[in-house]
């Protein structure tokens, strides 16, 4: 008779032995083995007529080894269950346990020794005792409003050619060849001066059509402006050693346009747009809206922030270490572990902490609400209100409900969401007005905390 033992061996790692006796693999080993008679495709012989002794001596092993390993981990399954253990991840093989020799001609009791990770119990302090927070409000100022009218005026603004390039607000227009490559293709990129790394802008000035620079973008770029350079412009994020040769075709200067009804109507399509007080309202709300949305996301990152620095609680550190370098795909060095811990540490905490709040409070998305959601973002996609006439909606639907992905991640961000609207429920938020600039230059949430917390 199969028996479980268990032990405790570190803070919230547990060892857990599984005997089990001949008797419990024996019976399903010759069934199986049966089963396999009746079934295998042996060279000379018929369909289900190969003789039992030859079979066993073909296949026997692996299936009494696959036998005995179903029986243990069933046993295993069966007792977590029954003990209603949460663990992390799956129970692994304990590392010293020495490999077992299982022999079907001696047929023996085995025992397989595991280890177990065990999720801690906790309390979630920062909720208990309703933390302070801020949530800002950024005020949309004059200034904001017209820098962002300008920004309007000149994205919807005409180029005008001109002869050289005299500011960081003109236009070029250009092609880039690697110069040691013979024939290599020529790529065209348009964008302003100012797009550019700073050396570059410098070199630019006072140049004119057909004119070529050459340059090695790491001797040109910063630090900071050489991946999206090479990225963006370059279209190459390996050719920062390489010479360019930077071929001006024409040079422009974006003239605005002006701000009348042709603007309002391009901008607010569909909107009727009086005048321009009516024009400046709504750019106005529009701002005050992704400021909104900004100040709220930082919002969030505190809070995320804080329950995962400020809610203290132990965890298995080297079975998780274990089980990352060994429970995925792909073996992973023990520097590999080392460097990766960090992170999966603080999204493993975050894991936990948010997974005891959806638990306790019972924040759920229905599967109803999935599809609704799903519906309203192609409806809104197509420029389509809900409840208009979408005969095709159906065979859509149909389609996403094999969309496993989709559905997933708009369940997670449905959940998200929700459990954010609770959060915010659960502290004291004072809200508090701010200028831009001052906002921008708060420390980021991340870095306050980590720094606060160790």
């Amino acid at each position: 008779m199969a028996s479980v033992t268990r032990e405790n061996i570190a803070k919230l790692q547990d060892k857990i032995t599984v005997k089990v006796t001949k008797e419990d693999f024996m019976p399903s080993f010759e069934k199986s083995l049966k089963n396999y008679a009746k079934t295998a495709n042996v060279p000379g012989f018929r369909k289900g007529m190969v003789p039992a002794g030859m079979v066993k001596k073909m296949y026997g092993q692996s299936v009494y080894n696959e036998e005995i390993i179903r029986t243990a981990s069933q046993q295993l399954e069966d007792y977590l269950k029954n003990e209603k253990l949460a663990i992390f991840a799956k129970p692994m093989l304990m590392a010293e346990a020495a490999p077992q020799q299982l022999d079907m001609n001696a047929p023996a009791d085995v025992d397989f020794a595991f280890e177990i990770g065990i999720k801690p119990e906790f309390n979630i302090t920062a909720i208990d005792t309703k933390a302070a927070l801020t949530k800002y409000k950024i005020e949309v100022s004059d200034t904001m409003l017209n820098d962002e009218i300008e920004r309007i005026a000149r994205r919807y603004g005409k180029p005008e050619d001109k002869d050289a390039v005299e500011s960081k607000d003109d236009v070029v227009y250009a092609t880039f060849q690697m110069a040691e490559l013979e024939g290599a293709e020529k790529l065209e990129d348009t964008a302003l001066v100012e797009r550019y790394p700073l050396q570059i802008q410098a070199l630019l000035l006072g140049k004119k059509a057909d004119d070529v620079i050459s340059f090695r973008p790491s001797e040109v770029c910063a630090a900071e402006e050489l991946p999206g350079f090479l990225k963006n412009t370059l279209k190459n994020e390996l050719a920062a050693e390489t010479l360019y040769h930077l071929t001006i075709t024409k040079v422009a200067k974006i003239i605005s346009a002006a701000i009348d009804e042709t603007l309002f109507t391009q901008v607010f399509q569909g909107a009727e747009v009086k005048d321009e007080a009516m024009f400046r309202d709504m750019i106005r709300v529009e701002l005050g809206r992704e400021y909104e949305r900004i100040t709220l996301e930082r919002l969030n990152n505190e809070i995320y922030e804080m329950l995962v620095h400020n809610t203290h609680f132990d965890i298995p550190v080297p079975f998780l270490k274990r089980w990352l370098k060994e429970g995925q795909e792909k073996l992973k060095t023990d520097a590999e572990v080392e460097q990766e811990f960090p992170a999966f540490e603080h999204q493993l905490r975050w894991t936990l902490i948010s997974d005891k709040i959806i638990n306790d409070n019972k924040i759920n998305v229905s599967f109803e609400e999935v599809n609704e959601d799903i519906k309203s973002r192609v409806l809104a996609y197509f420029g389509m209100q809900p409840g208009d006439d979408a005969p095709w909606m159906d065979g859509y639907m149909q389609k996403i409900a094999k969309d496993e992905k989709t559905l997933n991640e708009t369940y997670q961000r449905l959940m998200f969401d929700r459990l954010f609207q609770h959060l915010h429920t659960q502290f004291s938020i004072s809200e508090t007005s701010i200028a831009e600039e001052a906002f921008f230059k708060l420390q980021d949430p991340h870095a306050a905390h980590h720094h606060h917390a160790h």
